[in-house]
């Protein structure tokens, strides 16, 4: 009961308060509306090579809704296109060798590593068993692909550490890609070949359907680190992204980092899934992939965070000729 001095109105009043309060209560349990990406286009590149499977995935599965409405992937075919696309400015986002990015960056150029996506992904295969190591390649014909790029670079230096003179105790040929160097060892042209993968494990596969033993006699990620002492990691490739996007798009660089920690976390888990995303973009059959990602040694790891270890990398690649990073080991700015 009410006073008869309260006015009429009271008991509608608090129903209307009540009301209003149940719909406040109420509305966090709206969905809410969908976040924008921050890019209407997101254009990715990347070799033939490993770190490609978690780019082509990353495109084909929608990992990358928050960071671009549309992302495309497309794989450089070669160092020469990787380095005309950066030059042309029409590769901004790339997937492409730490020592190439440093060479760049110390030269004037560009661009930044935003972080490492694979910890090393060559191998030297062979048909030959009397090949299981470095000794086993004297008087032998051994192909790496990219002349005076990462692989050959690479090669050199733990020629060097084994004593061993490309020429005088093994010939060492290049060729213009890791495909044509696998088809030089099924075609028994040569007696061993310096690849990454997925051509290593497309050698592997392809040999067994031909009944030819194609195997991995060198690790060479576990070679490097008996030279480095710094166990089996290679920093070979990573995100690189110039100077230009990183400018237009500062809030995008680490979305996209923490994107590509989920999106390789998953090739990892589910290599059957990310295989057949990636299939038509490496032009190769899924099997290969599926087999290649155990071996491929993905990452996500921040370009500051693996510092020590790129560095380490360069000061070994470099010792004999420091021109091949640009001079000299390169700042922090490098570094994203």
């Amino acid at each position: 009961m009410t006073s008869a001095g309260a006015p009429a109105y009271s008991f509608a009043k608090r129903r209307s308060v009540l009301a209003g309060l149940g719909a406040s209560i109420a509305l966090p349990m709206l969905p809410c509306p969908a976040r924008a990406a921050l890019l209407s286009t997101l254009d990715l590149f990347g070799p033939p090579a490993g770190p490609s499977i978690t780019l082509a995935h990353a495109a084909a599965s929608g990992a990358l809704s928050a960071v671009a409405d549309r992302t495309t992937f497309t794989a450089w075919r070669n160092p020469d296109e990787l380095r005309a696309g950066l030059s042309s400015g029409t590769m901004s986002t790339v997937v492409m060798p730490v020592q190439a990015a440093a060479n760049l960056y110390n030269r004037g150029f560009g661009i930044r590593l935003v972080n490492v996506m694979t910890n090393g992904l060559l191998y030297v295969i062979s048909t030959d068993p009397a090949i299981t190591g470095f000794d086993g390649l004297r008087g032998k014909r051994l192909v790496v692909p990219f002349r005076n790029d990462t692989p050959d670079l690479i090669l050199r230096r733990l020629l060097d550490r084994h004593a061993m003179n490309a020429g005088s105790d093994l010939t060492v040929e290049t060729t213009g890609t890791p495909i044509e160097a696998m088809q030089m060892l099924l075609a028994g042209r040569i007696d061993a070949a310096l690849v990454p993968e997925p051509a290593a494990s497309a050698a592997i596969v392809r040999g067994a359907v031909s009944g030819t033993d194609v195997r991995r006699v060198i690790d060479i990620q576990a070679a490097w680190g008996e030279i480095t002492g710094l166990g089996a990691a290679l920093p070979q490739a990573g995100l690189a992204v110039t100077d230009a996007f990183h400018q237009q798009n500062p809030e995008v660089v680490d979305a996209l980092h923490q994107a590509l920690e989920g999106v390789t976390a998953a090739v990892i888990a589910d290599p059957p899934r990310a295989a057949n995303d990636a299939a038509s973009a490496l032009n190769l059959p899924w099997p290969v992939i599926e087999a290649a990602i155990p071996f491929s040694n993905l990452v996500a790891i921040r370009a500051a965070e693996a510092r020590p270890t790129i560095e380490a990398m360069l000061s070994t690649l470099s010792e004999a000729d420091p021109e091949i990073i640009g001079g000299g080991l390169p700042d922090a700015g490098l570094y994203l």
